[in-house]
C-alpha cells in the first residue's frame, strides 16, 4: 500500500509504512519502505536510522545514495561524503554507483566545491551518446553543476541530452520508462543547445539493470 501511494500521497504512504514497521520490524523491505516514505516527508534523520537498520538486517548497500541524500537533508555534507566513500563502488549495480555519484556530486555542492561536484560526476556512466534509466538524472545533475560554474553552453548542451535521453526512455514526467537501455543515433551526439535544429532517430537496443538494500528496529536512535 504505502509503495502505491508514496508518489500522489508521500505523508499517508508514510503512515501506512510506520504501521507495518509495527507489525513486522525485522523485516528489511518494511525498514526500506519506512526509509523512503521518511525521506519523502523531509525526515531525513528517521529515513537515515531506518536505512542504516535495513542495511544491517539485509547485508546490502543499495540504498547508500540515500543514506548520503539523508545526511545532506540533516546538514550534514561531510558525514554525507564520508558515508559515500565508505563503500566499494566496484560492487555496486551500475544505477546505484550512478546514484552515489549524483548524491556526493550534490554534497560537494553544499559544501561550496564546484569544481569537485564536477568531478565526482565524471564516471564511466556519462555517455551522451547512450541512454539508460538513470541518464536523464546524471545528465541533467552535470548540467546543474556547469550552470554553477557558469560554462552555460556545456550546461545546456547537457541539459539538452538529459531531454534527449528521456524522451528516447519513454519517460515524461509521471510515467515510468518503458525501457531501460538505449542506443541513441550518432546524430545526437553533435547535438547543441539548439533543439530545434536538431532531428532525433534513435537506435534502439535493450538492456537491464536494479537493485536493493536494509536496516534494523522502527525509530531506532543511532
Amino acid at each position: 500500500m504505502a509503495a502505491q501511494l508514496i508518489d500522489e500521497d508521500p505523508a499517508l504512504a508514510h503512515e501506512h509504512a510506520l504501521a507495518a514497521s509495527r507489525r513486522a520490524g525485522r523485516i528489511a523491505i518494511v525498514r526500506e519502505t519506512l526509509a523512503i516514505t521518511a525521506y519523502g516527508v523531509g525526515d531525513f534523520a528517521l529515513a537515515l536510522r531506518e536505512l542504516r537498520t535495513y542495511r544491517r538486517i539485509s547485508g546490502k548497500d543499495d540504498q547508500i545514495a540515500l543514506m548520503v541524500d539523508s545526511e545532506r537533508g540533516i546538514g550534514r555534507p561531510d558525514r554525507a561524503l564520508e558515508e559515500g566513500r565508505s563503500v566499494d563502488r566496484s560492487t555496486l549495480d551500475v544505477g546505484v554507483r550512478v546514484a552515489l555519484a549524483i548524491a556526493m556530486s550534490g554534497a560537494r555542492l553544499d559544501r561550496g566545491e564546484r569544481e569537485l561536484a564536477l568531478g565526482e560526476l565524471e564516471i564511466p556512466e556519462l555517455d551522451p551518446n547512450r541512454a539508460y534509466e538513470w541518464s536523464p538524472a546524471l545528465f541533467a545533475a552535470r548540467a546543474a553543476v556547469l550552470d554553477d560554474l557558469g560554462r552555460h553552453e556545456e550546461a545546456a548542451f547537457w541539459t539538452h541530452r538529459a531531454a534527449v535521453a528521456g524522451e528516447a526512455l519513454g519517460y515524461g514526467g509521471d510515467e515510468e520508462l518503458l525501457i531501460e537501455d538505449m542506443q541513441l543515433d550518432d546524430d545526437l551526439a553533435d547535438a547543441d543547445a539548439d533543439a530545434d535544429a536538431e532531428t532525433a532517430d534513435e537506435t534502439v537496443e535493450t538492456s537491464s539493470g536494479a537493485t536493493d538494500e536494509s536496516s534494523d528496529e522502527p525509530g531506532e536512535q543511532k
